[in-house]
């Protein structure tokens, strides 16, 4: 039964003042506890974010890389993509001799030392992360001179050589007729694809570090 008073009315229960001061401290601290609680999980998705980002696509030496950008007029985007796909940000020695970040074999240092004037060149320097990418973009910025700003042919020949590149755009009649289908190499087709790839990733995940903002 509703309670009711001696005229038969309802009865209204009328809260204390003390009563509706803790019902809105309670109120506040449930605000305030639903806030900290959305906080710290976009706080850790932005961290779990960057996490991922660190081991699915890496990036170390920004300053290096931007340096070297502006030395050779190259996209940094393009430098750090050759960087993942050669080592991905490790030094390390390929079976083949292949030396650091970019994996430059010990003759095509030697080569651009002595067109770049390197006299005082020794192959231990290409574990140096200054040397290695300064000699790893020198070659980039050759390749695209090369190939006549053709992306394409520059990583390709990065990866597969130049000898093998001039053979097939020979075959192909031509680098106006030079398509990603003419490399006959599976695994470069899929360095050139990768590379483009990461290209476009780098730009649209590192934008401040790599200097595009």
């Amino acid at each position: 039964m509703t309670p009711t008073t001696a005229r038969g009315e309802p009865r209204i229960y009328r809260s204390s003042p003390a009563r509706r001061a803790i019902t809105r401290r309670r109120r506040r601290v449930a605000i305030l506890l639903v806030a900290a609680l959305a906080g710290g999980v976009a706080l850790w998705l932005s961290l779990g974010e960057k996490a991922l980002q660190e081991i699915t696509l890496p990036l170390r030496h920004e300053d290096i890389i931007r340096q070297q950008a502006r030395a050779k007029h190259l996209d940094p985007a393009l430098i750090a993509a050759v960087i993942y796909q050669e080592s991905k940000f490790s030094d390390r020695t390929s079976a083949k001799g292949a030396e650091g970040m970019m994996q430059i074999l010990p003759s095509t240092a030697r080569f651009i030392a002595r067109r770049s004037g390197g006299t005082a060149f020794v192959p231990s320097d290409l574990g140096t992360p200054q040397i290695n990418i300064q000699y790893g973009t020198y070659y980039l910025r050759y390749l695209l001179d090369r190939y006549g700003g053709n992306t394409t042919l520059a990583i390709a020949a990065y990866n597969a050589g130049e000898t093998n590149v001039n053979r097939w755009v020979a075959r192909a009649g031509g680098p106006s007729s030079f398509t990603k289908e003419d490399i006959p190499f599976p695994e470069t087709r899929a360095y050139v694809d990768n590379v483009l790839q990461h290209q476009k990733d780098y730009r649209e995940h590192y934008a401040r570090e790599l200097g595009y903002k």
